[in-house]
């Protein structure tokens, strides 16, 4: 019986370190860049916080090729919020396997 009240503290310290983590993750914000004309921030709950567009994007007047910049910026703010997510919560998961995470 002392193993499962062991484990059971255990499980309650690694939820708390997680819950910490996820927060401290959502408050970063990241930061990703396309054609060197458009960067795009995501917080780290993966939402969109601002985009700038240099002057010079706007001069080439291919909308298709902006569009596309945006999102491969946003892309790239979103990957970098993965990885740091990834290495953060790593060494706490341990190699659970557990998806999504």
């Amino acid at each position: 019986m002392k193993n499962i009240g062991k484990m059971m503290k255990q499980a309650q310290e690694m939820q708390s370190q997680m819950a910490a983590i996820q927060k401290e993750l959502e408050e970063t914000i990241f930061e990703g860049s396309a054609g060197g004309v458009v960067t795009a921030k995501v917080s780290g709950a993966m939402d969109p916080v601002e985009i700038k567009i240099s002057p010079e994007a706007l001069e080439e007047g291919d909308v298709e090729m902006l569009e596309d910049m945006i999102l491969a910026a946003l892309r790239s703010a979103q990957d970098a919020a993965k990885r740091a997510s990834q290495e953060k919560m790593g060494p706490l998961m341990g190699g659970m396997g557990i998806p999504g995470l």
